[in-house]
């Protein structure tokens, strides 16, 4: 499960505003390679919306069947606000939602939609 945890509002690349979501998975246990201690830490990412604010703002707290993951992306920098210092990242984190294929829907045919229904009942 995944859990709502914000909302916001942007400004796309024609100026025109559109409201995102704040999507946090489970807790997880993981070890630091700096110290070798463990520490907890959850997985986040952003989905955009088609809701109003009110309605996003709404949704917060809220639960959805998925999980997180760690996809592969082009190298792009980001600034580590606690320390300044800029990384190189060559990943992000997508929802992938529960008991829904990986593909988009619209690049599946009826035929692979009818067999996925019959594995997922």
């Amino acid at each position: 499960m995944v859990k709502i945890i914000s909302s916001k509002v942007s400004q796309n690349s024609e100026g025109k505003s559109f409201v995102s979501l704040k999507l946090q998975g489970e807790v997880e246990a993981v070890q630091s390679m700096q110290t070798g201690r463990m520490y907890l830490t959850a997985k986040t990412c952003t989905i955009s919306t088609t809701f109003d604010e009110a309605t996003a703002n709404s949704l917060v707290g809220k639960e959805l069947p998925g999980v997180i993951e760690r996809v592969p992306s082009e190298p792009y920098d980001y600034r580590i606000e606690s320390t300044g210092e800029v990384i190189t990242l060559s990943h992000r984190y997508e929802y992938r939602p529960g008991q829904v294929p990986a593909t988009r829907s619209a690049e599946v045919s009826g035929s692979d939609f009818e067999q996925f229904n019959e594995l997922a009942a």
